[in-house]
C-alpha cells in the first residue's frame, strides 16, 4: 500500500470516491495508486491530487520528485553497485529482452550470461531472428593478455575456459543472420579486460575491472541514456572503437563423419 498517499486521504476527509472527483481521476485510478507504491502516477494528475489533498508530492511519491531533479552529470546513472554480483539477476534478464534494436555484450569473457540469464541461448537466436543485432566482443582465449589475467586472478574457472564456455554455446547457435562475434584486436585487449560494456539498446551495464578481482567483485553502474554528449556516450564511444577494430570469428567446421 501507498500508506502515504492513505494517510493524506484520511487527514483531508476524503475517499477513494472523493479524491478521483477533485483530481480529476477516475476511481480505478486511485485505487491503483493505492495498491501499487511504486506506480508513479502523470506528471499532471499528481499535482491536482496533491493540490486537493493539500500535501507536498515529495510526501506521496518522493521518487518522481528525484527523478525530476536529478539533471547534473548524474542524470543518466540509474544505480550503482558496489560488486557486479549485488546487481539483481532480473536486471539482467529484463534488460535482455527489453532490447529490441542493439544487444552488444562486450565483456572480456561473457560467460555469466549463459548462467545467470534464464534460457539465454533462446533470447539469443530469438533476437537476432527478428532483427535485433545481437553482438559479442570477446577476448581472445590464446592471446597474451588473456594469459596474463589469468595469472593475476589465479581462480579455477579460468579466463580462456569462460571465454571457450562462451565460444562453445555460440557455436551451438550456429549461424545467425543478426548475430555477430569478434576477439578484441591485440593491441585493444589490455583497454577491454579492464572495462566490460553490455549495452541494451539505450541501457547499459557498465563494470570497470579492479586490480586483481574477477568481474563479479568489480563494481557495476546502470546507465540509461539522456542525450548526446553524457557517460552512456562515453562508454558507447569506447565499446565501438573496439569493436571497429576486432577481429571476426570463425568458427571450425563440424568434421565430416
Amino acid at each position: 500500500m501507498n500508506d502515504a498517499l492513505q494517510f493524506a486521504m484520511n487527514d483531508a476527509g476524503l475517499s477513494v470516491r472523493q479524491l478521483p472527483y477533485r483530481a480529476g481521476v477516475s476511481a480505478k485510478q486511485v485505487e491503483r495508486w493505492l495498491s501499487n507504491p511504486d506506480l508513479t502516477p502523470h506528471a499532471r494528475n499528481r499535482a491536482d491530487a496533491c493540490r486537493a489533498l493539500r500535501v507536498d508530492e515529495e510526501m506521496l511519491w518522493p521518487k518522481a520528485v528525484r527523478d525530476r531533479v536529478k539533471t547534473g552529470t548524474d542524470r543518466e546513472l540509474v544505480h550503482s553497485y558496489p560488486y557486479r554480483s549485488t546487481c539483481p539477476s532480473t536486471v539482467w534478464t529484463e534488460l535482455t529482452e527489453s532490447a529490441d534494436v542493439g544487444l552488444f555484450l562486450a565483456g572480456y569473457t561473457n560467460y555469466f550470461f549463459w548462467t545467470q540469464v534464464p534460457r539465454f541461448a533462446d533470447t539469443v537466436r530469438r533476437k537476432a531472428e527478428s532483427r535485433c543485432r545481437v553482438r559479442f566482443l570477446l577476448g581472445d582465449p590464446n592471446g597474451d593478455v588473456t594469459r596474463q589475467r589469468e595469472t593475476v586472478e589465479d581462480v579455477v574457472l579460468s579466463v580462456s575456459t569462460r571465454i571457450s564456455i562462451t565460444l562453445e554455446h555460440l557455436d551451438r547457435l550456429g549461424p545467425l543472420e543478426g548475430l555477430e562475434t569478434r576477439f578484441s584486436a591485440p593491441q585493444d585487449a589490455i583497454n577491454h579486460v579492464s572495462l566490460s560494456v553490455f549495452r541494451f539498446d539505450d541501457d547499459a551495464l557498465v563494470t570497470p575491472h579492479l586490480a586483481r578481482w574477477v568481474g563479479d567483485d568489480s563494481p557495476l553502474l546502470h546507465l540509461r541514456r539522456h542525450g548526446s554528449g553524457g557517460m552512456f556516450d562515453r562508454f558507447t564511444e569506447h565499446s565501438e572503437e573496439l569493436w571497429e577494430r576486432a577481429e571476426p570469428w570463425n568458427p571450425e567446421p563440424a568434421p565430416r563423419r
